[in-house]
């Protein structure tokens, strides 16, 4: 082989096959060494390495660059070339008719717009500015018409009866030209004047728009802040702009879930904000109602209902009127656990669950003691099964607000403290509760900042069928010795119904409380998650 052949050799393969031809005691025979000798000197091995070599170097770089952006003209020649010969050979002819081929053509064609970037919008001659008599800026913005929305909505002014910007939407295409203002005058679109036109007449003109849309814009006297705001909130309703009888522009409108996080970028507008999924990489903003908004129609909704068709509801907390909650990320914290609370109707399991759960290791999940005024019983032992303290003891501390919940049976005082649970979290445990639901109040505090679970049950008849066929017994029954009466079922799908009314604004999370072995995999699951994933939670715990 040529010397100035070995100089393109790859050097990997070169090293290669130096190392093979000095190693002496290699469990081969000489055939097997002779064919990987021949192989790494083959000019095929060689090329190969050489092409994947360059679109690695390519690739890591990730610029792609032409070689030339006239191979067109370059067909052309040969052709011309070709043709000229007295004489072709059977490959020249071969040649000569497949250059001519659409395909052939249409590829070096479309090579050719990419090379030269050909793609790029070509946007008219911007005609000179225009003095008007009275000498007021006018000012000349285009944007190319293209299946994203311009990112913009328009009103009439009240005062003037002009058209002008009412809002541009952050990340759109008007936001990016960084031309276009809110309060900006609209004079003219594509050299039609819109003095006199209403909002829907300009509509109009930009729906039969094609290719470039010309703007003639009078600037408003200041701009406003084009700052993104930093806030995240959850939604707490389900929301489709479609069907939104009111918002100003449906395309511009964001659809969201209820319990979706919402980056909120301008509150600038009393009653249509504009947002983003959190973690949407579509950089455009969209409608939303504000919080103000969304509480009046909620309260409108309310005192609309008919008498009696929502009786459990008529004393909802109108100061929890559930709409935004703003949230920050919560990251796990070494050694410190946030308590589990476990939330829904008498008889819907929590307790069974609570039970599993601590079973599986007690020594991490722990349940707080709770304090009770009744005497201590013989046997029992005072900080064990409960802390006995005197009722006017238990009294003070209640109106001190030291319980989380309380109640009294037969005569006497039961609650759980905060500071027991503070105990446990301030020991390195996991805090388990489950608390009558009008104690989320108390519990869900920057200092707590509790994981809430809602348990919900199944349908009426999935819930009767999964009881009776475990022999569930009811926990309505002091002495756990018999079933659930229907009366009871009912009560249970009733309170829990309440309960989501109510509070499902606070839920972290749901648990349907089907099959109680589904259930509780669930619950390990989510408890795992609160050790180990950063968690939205109400912004005041993370301030």
């Amino acid at each position: 082989m040529a010397n100035g052949t070995k100089e393109k050799w790859d050097p990997a393969l070169t090293r290669l096959l130096t190392s093979l031809q000095q190693a002496s005691n290699l469990p081969s025979t000489d055939e097997e060494l002779g064919f990987l000798s021949d192989l790494l000197q083959s000019k095929e091995l060689h090329a190969l390495f050489h092409v994947h070599n360059k679109v690695i170097s390519n690739g890591s770089s990730d610029k792609f660059f032409p070689i030339l952006s006239t191979s067109m003209d370059v067909v052309a020649d040969v052709l011309e070339e070709l043709i000229n010969r007295p004489h072709m050979s059977e490959d020249c002819k071969e040649l000569f008719y497949l250059l001519q081929k659409p395909h052939v053509q249409g590829l070096l064609c479309a090579h050719d717009s990419v090379a030269q970037k050909d793609y790029y919008p070509h946007l008219p001659e911007i005609p000179p500015p225009e003095a008007d008599e009275d000498e007021e800026t006018v000012k000349i913005v285009q944007l190319v018409k293209s299946n994203e929305p311009l990112g913009a909505t328009i009103k009439t002014d009240e005062a003037t009866g002009k058209i002008v910007i009412a809002r541009v939407m952050h990340g759109g295409a008007a936001d990016r030209s960084g031309l276009i203002h809110v309060g900006d005058e609209v004079v003219e679109v594509n050299n039609m004047n819109v003095e006199g036109k209403t909002p829907n007449d300009v509509l109009k003109i930009l729906q039969n728009s094609e290719g470039t849309i010309t703007f003639k814009l009078v600037p408003a006297d200041g701009k406003a802040s084009g700052r993104e705001s930093k806030v995240r909130v959850r939604a707490h309703f389900n929301y489709e702009a479609a069907t939104d009888p009111y918002i100003p522009c449906k395309e511009a409108g964001l659809d969201f879930k209820k319990g979706d996080v919402l980056h909120i970028v301008s509150q600038d507008d009393a009653y249509w904000w504009q947002a983003r999924r959190e973690g949407d990489r579509n950089m455009r903003a969209g409608l939303i109602p504000s919080r103000a908004l969304q509480e009046r129609r909620i309260i409108y909704e309310r005192t609309q209902t008919k008498d009696g068709e929502d009786a459990e509801n008529d004393d909802f907390d109108r100061e929890q009127i559930a709409t935004y909650e703003e949230v920050a990320k919560l990251y796990p914290r070494p050694g410190i656990y946030r308590p589990i609370v476990l939330i829904g109707a008498p008889g819907v399991g929590r307790n069974e669950l609570k039970r599993r759960l601590i079973d599986i290791d007690p020594e991490k999940y722990k349940t707080p003691t709770p304090y009770t005024s009744r005497p201590m019983k013989p046997g029992e032992v005072n900080g064990k099964e409960y802390f006995f303290v005197t009722r006017e003891q238990m009294e003070e501390d209640i109106e001190a607000s030291k319980f989380i919940e309380f109640g009294e049976y037969k005569g006497n005082l039961y609650g759980t403290s905060a500071e027991s649970v503070k105990a446990i979290v301030h020991a390195g445990k996991v805090c388990i509760l489950n608390p009558h639901y009008q104690a989320l109040k108390m519990l869900r505090t920057p200092q707590l900042k509790p994981y809430i679970i809602y348990i919900k049950p199944p349908s009426l008849e999935v819930l009767k069928d999964t009881r009776n066929a475990n022999h569930a017994r009811s926990t309505f029954d002091v002495n756990n010795s018999r079933g659930f009466t229907d009366e009871e079922f009912n009560d249970i799908i009733k309170s829990s119904a309440r309960i989501e009314f109510l509070y499902d604004h606070f839920f972290d999370e749901t648990v349907v409380n089907a099959d109680l072995a589904v259930a509780f995999s669930q619950l390990l699951t989510a408890a795992n998650r609160v050790e180990t994933e950063p968690l939205w939670v109400p912004a005041s715990w993370v301030q």
